[in-house]
């Protein structure tokens, strides 16, 4: 008896066949309008002084160098060829033998580097308080980034290793596993599936590991934050447990994830005989393990520097200040000109 999950046949990468348009790239787009709604919640719950202008000017430069940091960081973390290093125009270069590909290949945690730098760096040209911004954005992402691992698991890729549990999932895309390997043949018998006599590879049960991440680092870690937006001890805070709760989950969730096939495991503590497909043992640590440790120490690093940081008490809400981006234009100076001189005021 079949005991595992078939990927549903329905779902297809493209979202109209043979025109260059993917569900991967909508997810995106969904991603980024979800966390801008939830920033203009908060920034109209507490009055924050930012004007619409401001806001979509910040949200168009964090999401510029999010993509561009997330491209290059795959580009020289993943990439195992000398191909980028040799032609690194062809980073955002989206075509691939005369067909439009787009640009295949986003690391979450370079977007991260590039998304926080963009923050520091439109926060001190705006003179606002970066760790508010910070916090804003913290109890925002989380969720959009859900939308981002659907679009991975459509693709059918980041899957993770073989899974006997009846949720396991039969990627169409995943990689083939030998056949004659007994442990191939034990984890086939027990996810009941009849391998042929002659058959020489066979495509087994993964955990649907996208979708753990789309749970745990998307909607339970939106949840926990959202509910501390208004409860935080002091300014930054939220960035922290940001920081320290995605490295939390997505450590324990690299456990069920198989790891690229050509960096395997960047730390190996423990000689196994396994392929990374069929096990991961608990002293091996995959590249996504390391730099979600990274995230959780300088979450834990951040949140005692924030703690000591002058002026730290945070704002609940914030003054309410007349004016808005609609009016005169000299109403629009006269209001940017009162935010400015309210946000000096409150740090």
């Amino acid at each position: 008896m079949l005991i595992s999950i078939p990927f549903p046949p329905w779902l297809s990468p493209e979202i109209i066949p043979g025109l260059p348009i993917r569900w991967y790239g909508l997810m995106y787009i969904a991603a980024f309008g979800v966390a801008f709604l939830l920033y203009r919640k908060q920034v109209r719950e507490r009055h924050f002084p930012i004007t619409d202008d401001e806001l979509t000017g910040l949200f168009l430069w964090g999401i510029l160098a999010l993509v561009v940091g997330a491209r290059i960081f795959a580009t020289l973390v993943y990439e195992t060829s000398d191909l980028y290093r040799r032609q690194p125009w062809l980073i955002f270069w989206p075509f691939r033998n005369g067909a439009f590909t787009g640009l295949q290949g986003m690391s979450y945690h370079g977007g991260v580097i590039g998304g926080l730098t963009a923050i520091l760096v439109y926060s001190k040209v705006k003179r606002f308080d970066y760790r508010e911004t910070g916090d804003l954005f913290a109890a925002s992402i989380p969720l959009g980034y859900t939308f981002g691992r659907l679009g991975n698991f459509i693709n059918g890729e980041l899957y993770g290793r073989v899974c006997t549990e009846p949720w396991g999932m039969v990627f169409p895309q995943a990689d083939r596993l030998p056949a004659a390997e007994p442990w191939v043949r034990e984890a086939a018998a027990q996810a009941g599936i009849a391998i042929a006599e002659q058959a020489v590879w066979v495509n087994l049960p993964r955990h649907p590991s996208q979708l753990y991440e789309a749970l745990f680092e998307g909607v339970v870690l939106w949840l926990i934050i959202w509910a501390l937006r208004n409860r935080k001890p002091f300014k930054g805070f939220l960035i922290g447990v940001y920081g320290i709760g995605y490295g939390v989950f997505r450590f324990c969730i690299e456990y069920f994830r198989e790891p690229d096939a050509a960096l395997g495991y960047r730390i190996q503590l423990r000689e196994t005989t396994l392929p990374p497909a069929a096990a991961h043992d608990l002293l091996n640590f995959s590249t996504g393990q390391v730099f979600s440790f990274g995230m959780v120490v300088l979450g834990v690093l951040w949140l005692m520097i924030a703690s000591r940081l002058p002026n730290q008490k945070p704002v609940r809400v914030y003054l309410h200040s007349s004016g808005n981006s609609s009016g005169s234009v000299a109403g629009r100076k006269a209001a940017q000109k009162s935010r400015r001189k309210l946000r000096k005021k409150l740090r």
